[in-house]
């Protein structure tokens, strides 16, 4: 690990502004993601903006019905929160299906959202990778992607998103709050928050340079039966190789968001509208156009298996 100076923000422009002070800095809450990073010399920033003194740690229902998360809440708080569990369970079987406990205890949901991709190849660094070094290739476009990305993917990157949490997030129709060093703020849909690879894959949201995120808000509750199932090597600890988020409502209707095929959530409101038809439809909608390799080509069967699963768990 690199040597880096260290700074404790006690407000969130402060810490906007930092970043904007130090052309190499990054900032820090959890850690869980990023300190694994720098021991790897992946990320290699010169200061550190510890921003957990920003007190944005509440849960909190909003005007609309719906519930404003703060950037800094636990990933353990989140899931076990009353509400969430009553209102938004999507969301608690997300969180506790990803990582280990300890992980979750330090884990924060902005941090959750922009953890970086678990793509072999981008933490190798003798291989070449457009993500980790722009311009060097992608060896994981010919080499063993087993666990990478069928739509949405470039010929520069094919990594996938890791976060079982974006998913039901993006399934839920969040929103993420911010503020620029400017003091401005803005609302971005979930959606709009990851940038698709193209030939630019090092660049990953649309957020600005020295932009926090603050919180995420949740719409009021949408009903139906809530389900997430998340298909992996393991049965604990380990990334998603496909999941599926599904809200079913008693007529059929709901929303599908999968984790595991693309660089973010996947989720198109066409596909949502083949609910009532059945996995198949939904599934030719919401991955077509998708390129598999001999060894991730698995995924397309296993999705539609998954979702069938749900929807006959949903019937039931």
């Amino acid at each position: 690990m690199k040597a880096f100076t260290y700074a404790r923000a006690s407000s969130a422009a402060e810490a906007a502004q930092a970043l904007t002070d130090h052309p190499d800095a990054k900032f820090i809450a959890g850690g869980t993601n990023l300190i694994d990073l720098m021991k790897l010399q992946i990320e290699t920033p010169t200061h550190l903006v510890d921003v957990n003194a920003l007190e944005l740690d509440a849960i909190e229902p909003i005007e609309d019905g719906g519930l404003r998360i703060g950037a800094l809440v636990r990933n353990t708080d989140l899931a076990a929160d009353a509400r969430v569990r009553k209102d938004y369970p999507l969301l608690t079987r997300a969180l506790v299906a990803g990582a280990s406990g300890q992980l979750r205890n330090k884990a924060t949901t902005a941090g959750n959202l922009l953890q970086r991709t678990r793509c072999p190849y981008f933490y190798d660094t003798n291989q070449a990778c457009n993500k980790r070094l722009p311009g060097s290739g992608c060896a994981a476009a010919e080499g063993f992607n087993r666990q990478l990305a069928i739509v949405g993917a470039s010929p520069a990157c094919i990594a996938t998103h890791p976060s079982d949490m974006a998913v039901a997030m993006r399934a839920l129709d969040a929103k993420v709050e911010t503020v620029k060093p400017d003091g401005q703020t803005r609302v971005i849909a979930l959606d709009q928050l990851y940038r698709a690879p193209g030939t630019t894959p090092h660049l990953e949201t649309t957020l600005e340079r020295g932009e926090l995120i603050t919180a995420v808000t949740l719409p009021k509750p949408a009903g139906g039966k809530q389900v997430y199932h998340k298909v992996r090597d393991r049965a604990s600890y380990a990334f998603a190789l496909i999941s599926v988020a599904a809200i079913v409502q008693p007529d059929g209707t709901g929303a599908v968001a999968l984790g595991g095929v693309a660089y973010k959530p996947w989720r198109d409101p066409a596909a949502d509208a083949q609910m009532p038809n059945g996995a198949k439809a939904v599934v030719d909608t919401l991955l077509a156009g998708a390129k598999t390799t001999e060894h991730n080509a698995f995924k397309l069967p296993l999705v539609e298996r998954t979702l069938g699963a749900i929807l006959a768990e949903a019937r039931a």
